[in-house]
């Protein structure tokens, strides 16, 4: 599985992509990555607690939202992209 970082997850991880085996589903892909990655990408990828998509968080999975889908239960295959990146705001 592609996982693909933009913005401050780019920084946080220091990496622009990576190749990662399938965990199962999106909620265990970002818990991975908040303990692989620490404090500051747990903090932005979930919400306190784990169970729920951090407020400031987009990840989408083959191009498809995950609010559209099934949020953090999406399942993933190797053969997945997933892509990361905050919330932006601007004027």
């Amino acid at each position: 599985m592609l996982v693909k970082y933009y913005a401050y997850y780019r920084d946080h991880t220091g990496r622009k992509d990576e190749q990662l085996p399938a965990p199962g589903t999106v909620g265990d892909l970002l818990r991975l990555l908040a303990k692989r990655y620490g404090k500051k990408v747990e903090e932005g990828l979930l919400a306190p607690g784990g169970l729920d998509l951090g407020p400031d968080a987009i990840v989408l999975v083959n191009g498809r939202n995950i609010a559209h889908l099934n949020m953090l239960d999406t399942p993933l295959t190797d053969t997945d992209a997933v892509t990361i990146f905050p919330l932006v705001a601007g004027g």
